[in-house]
């Protein structure tokens, strides 16, 4: 019985430390990028009611968390909570997210020809799929292909990703202010998002073989 309380405070521990370092990491690199594009842009990167949107559907993605497996390795040692840790995280990975983000931000403006509307649609179509869809590569240390999420974690992330990427093709979209992207912009945000995440699965081994090891 007392094993049983220890492992699961040890799991609980641990599943609120990948929600920290996803969020944290994410949020940085968003605010980050809001406030690099505003910089350069004659409008806002994304509408306020556009921005209570992503949060909604990302809070949303993220209510399977508490359920997640945690790896036999991850429990076999007592667990604290280390700020440090997840200060370094989003010091790391949030750069990623932006790096992205401006890669996104270049692709509208320059391939796609993006006035304001589709500018704000695209951004929240990228940033939403790249802040939900991460959780795969986040919540491991081991190969995303190795461990494999519980079922409602996975699919609440798939279907927040799923919703942000065709609400814009609906007729609610226009009243969040979207407008349809064009069929060429789908097929460079699948190409972005594999990308990102092969780029955090890359820091991220980097970021535990190297600067917060066990």
């Amino acid at each position: 019985m007392v094993r049983e309380a220890v492992m699961e405070g040890r799991r609980t521990v641990q599943n609120v430390t990948k929600y920290i370092l996803m969020g944290s990491s994410s949020n940085f690199g968003n605010m980050f990028s809001m406030a690099g594009a505003s910089l350069f842009l004659p409008f806002l990167p994304m509408l306020p009611t556009q921005v209570l949107l992503n949060n909604l559907l990302y809070d949303a993605s993220e209510a399977g968390v508490p359920l997640d497996s945690v790896e036999a390795e991850a429990l076999a040692r007592p667990v604290q909570w280390d700020l440090r840790l997840i200060q370094r995280f989003m010091l790391v990975l949030g750069p990623v997210s932006s790096l992205f983000d401006f890669l996104t931000f270049y692709a509208l403006l320059h391939l796609f020809g993006a006035g304001e509307a589709l500018f704000q649609t695209g951004w929240f179509v990228e940033s939403l799929a790249t802040q939900v869809l991460v959780i795969f590569v986040i919540r491991t240390r081991r190969a995303p292909w190795h461990s494999w999420p519980h079922p409602v974690l996975a699919g609440l992330t798939l279907g927040a990703a799923s919703i942000g990427a065709l609400l814009p093709l609906t007729p609610l979209g226009a009243f969040f202010g979207f407008v349809t992207p064009p069929p060429t912009f789908y097929l460079f945000l699948a190409a972005a998002v594999v990308t990102y995440l092969a780029l955090v699965e890359m820091v991220k081994r980097m970021f535990f073989r190297r600067i917060a090891p066990r």
